[in-house]
């Protein structure tokens, strides 16, 4: 891969929905390594090729001087936490001024996968 991602992030949501069992795997590319083991909860066993898990992360890296970070739902929000992970260990650059995030579900176009 030529300009590979810093890393990847599963984030796996239960039907019916509930945030207390979401399953999160943060990983990098690692040619030759293989990991088998669960994601941050119990109940999604996962078997990586040729990546490894990346730990260590959480609310510390958010920074006391980020102002969402008073904030109990960003917080305690797990992509958010990895996201400043990103930032701060692997000095992951801003997206660029043209990227448009998604929009929620029921906002904007919906799209088919058919």
């Amino acid at each position: 891969m030529d300009n590979p991602p810093l890393a990847w992030y599963l984030c796996a949501l239960p039907i019916p929905w509930n945030w207390s069992q979401n399953a999160h795997l943060a990983f990098e590319g690692a040619p030759g390594e293989q990991w088998k083991g669960y994601a941050l909860v119990p109940g999604l066993y996962v078997h990586l090729h040729n990546a490894r898990p990346i730990t260590g992360w959480g609310e510390h890296n958010i920074p006391d001087s980020e102002p969402r970070r008073k904030s109990y739902r960003f917080r305690t929000c797990r992509n958010y936490q990895f996201a400043w992970w990103l930032r701060t260990e692997r000095n992951a650059p801003d997206a660029p001024p043209e990227y448009v995030p998604p929009r929620r579900p029921g906002e904007g176009e919906q799209m088919s996968f058919l």
